[in-house]
């Protein structure tokens, strides 16, 4: 709608080198980052610079995941910035009459999946922005749907207590007017090793030493929940086979030695079964009550302090260094009014810092900031770092080449 607009006259005067709107697809393509398009005659439109993201980076997404019913999912979805005009002023999916077409398709998708686990537990699967690269939470409405109808609700925040907790706490529990009694922190003996240097192809061998090298790591993100955000927290040690008593051991004596306890989950293995004592203290830590949640910044702060204080609070950072084209493009969102935000850091998930090969807890490092985009319609501003895409590349060896399909048509390689 945004090209059909130009192309049919332009009545709002966009100007085609500032659509910020990108196309959208679910499919790794690095080659469709930054793409020129309209090409080939006046028939086929008016060429100009585009690009492509992929659908969890999606603004609508993030709109779809914070709307609280159909009429906010239209209201969100028709402040969505999708241009400029050549006198600077914003153009929006509601200037080109879009979002009730928008809200239409989305009617059915915006109910909540009811699905069960193999115990027969419901669950509502809703929603999917990652959080290395949007705000990383499932929808609002299941979640409150599913207080509605549970005594105990369980919602995932993913990639860490530094990604997917930080967005959830700063900016869905502000929009949905929740807070959470608990957090589980999840950890593995082999994510933990991996953080002390220990290669991929190692993790299974007993290393007490980069386990020991790797477990600051996790006390980050204990801090982070406990002190940062005054929740309690326990930390959930997901078994592998591979692991040992030592190992195990090590874990739960370096997290009781920071306050909190570590219990081991063996709900990949044993079901339902496995997860019994890590239950009971998530109940103990809910009964005894010691919650004292507060967002870690207030919204009347500039968008660059926000930043700055989730770089410094959160990831341990010196401090944040802003190019030139992202304080610029602050200074823009803070002058056509959208200051008093939440900010939402696409970051890598690899590392507290901005350098996915900056492993453990780095220290002496400071966070890059090359650009900064407002998604008007989701209530955030975005800020891009380090090396971070909104639309990903396949690897050196992408899963296509493990699967097949045999004569009698039956798929491998797919997991």
């Amino acid at each position: 709608m945004v090209d059909n607009h130009i192309y049919q006259g332009n009545e709002l005067g966009i100007d085609p080198r500032r659509v910020v709107w990108r196309r959208c697809m679910d499919m790794n393509d690095r080659q469709l980052r930054f793409i020129v398009d309209g090409l080939g005659g006046k028939a086929n439109g008016v060429p100009r610079e585009d690009g492509f993201d992929i659908t969890v980076a999606s603004e609508v997404m993030a709109v779809f995941c914070l709307a609280t019913d159909l009429e906010d999912l239209k209201n969100r979805l028709s402040r969505i910035v999708v241009a400029y005009t050549y006198d600077g002023r914003p153009v929006t999916a509601g200037d080109l009459k879009a979002h009730g077409a928008m809200a239409a398709l989305l009617k059915d998708a915006f109910k909540p999946n009811l699905v069960q686990t193999l115990e027969g537990t419901p669950a509502f699967v809703h929603g999917g922005p990652f959080a290395n690269i949007a705000h990383g939470c499932n929808s609002v409405i299941a979640t409150k749907m599913a207080m509605k109808l549970a005594d105990y609700v369980v919602t995932e925040a993913g990639f860490g207590a530094d990604l997917g907790a930080e967005k959830f706490l700063d900016i869905k529990c502000r929009v949905a007017g929740i807070k959470p009694n608990a957090v589980v922190i999840v950890a593995s003996v082999r994510a933990l090793k991996y953080n002390g240097g220990v290669p991929k192809e190692k993790l299974s061998e007993e290393n007490l030493e980069a386990l020991k090298k790797g477990i600051p790591n996790l006390m980050k993100h204990i801090e982070n929940i406990t002190q940062k955000f005054g929740l309690p927290a326990v930390v959930a040690v997901n078994r592998f086979p591979s692991d040992t008593e030592a190992e195990l051991n090590l874990i739960k004596e370096e997290c009781k030695a920071k306050g909190v306890k570590a219990v081991i989950s063996e709900v990949w293995a044993k079901g339902g079964e496995g997860g019994i004592d890590l239950a009971e203290e998530v109940l103990r830590l809910i009964e005894e009550g010691k919650n004292n949640y507060k967002p870690l910044y207030p919204l009347e702060m500039g968008i660059a302090e926000k930043i700055e204080t989730i770089a410094k609070e959160i990831y341990g950072a010196d401090g944040v260094d802003f190019t030139a084209a992202a304080k610029k493009e602050i200074e823009t969102i803070e002058k056509l009014g959208f200051r008093d935000v939440p900010v939402c850091i696409a970051k890598t998930q690899y590392s507290l810092s901005d350098n996915p090969a900056l492993l453990g807890r780095p220290t002496g490092f400071r966070i890059t900031v090359r650009n900064v985009r407002i998604s008007a319609g989701a209530g955030f501003a975005v800020a891009l770092t380090g090396e971070i895409m909104t639309m990903p590349g396949l690897p050196k060896r992408p899963a296509a080449e493990n699967i097949d399909v045999d004569s009698n048509g039956r798929i491998s390689g797919l997991f």
